[in-house]
């Protein structure tokens, strides 16, 4: 069996991992505070667009940063980080503690950039660069009532 912890890397690790490993590379990004099936629909969607799919996972400072609510996120990046890393579409997963993926899109320099149906092309964070250098911009659909805050938003209303 392989050990799929492996697949969370520095910055540092990854560079030295997208070099070595070539091909057309797909970057996403996102909290994945807990993993559902829109998650998952998404992920295996992006990994259908290149070779290797790199998973942004916002640390701890940068999730709360986006004001989700209190208490969250529920679980720690290096605990979200590593349910990603199972996924057998997940190639490389990567915590960055910035409030936007910015510097980690500039350093891998990806092929294909993904988000889901709640951004646009305009929304995107890192999108002209990746354009620039030739690569695109691709929105996924959403599942519908699959987001985390709905789940949430379920569980605490069941108390």
């Amino acid at each position: 069996m392989r050990d799929t912890a492996s697949k969370i890397r520095s910055l540092a690790d990854a560079l030295a991992w997208r070099r070595a490993e070539g091909g057309r590379v797909v970057f996403t990004n996102g909290v994945f505070e807990l993993l559902h099936p829109g998650h998952v629909a998404s992920l295996e969607a992006a990994r259908g667009l290149g070779d290797r799919l790199v998973v942004g996972v916002n640390g701890d400072a940068s999730a709360r940063s986006l004001g989700k609510g209190p208490g969250r996120p529920a679980t720690t990046a290096r605990e979200r980080a590593r349910v990603l890393a199972a996924m057998e579409a997940v190639d490389c997963v990567v915590i960055f503690d910035d409030p936007t993926p910015l510097a980690l899109i500039e350093a891998l320099g990806p092929d294909v950039l993904v988000k889901g149906g709640d951004y646009t092309r305009a929304t995107v964070v890192g999108a002209d660069l990746v354009e620039a250098r030739g690569g695109e911009v691709v929105i996924l659909p959403l599942l519908p009532d699959t987001s985390t805050t709905g789940i949430v938003e379920r569980i605490r209303d069941t108390r």
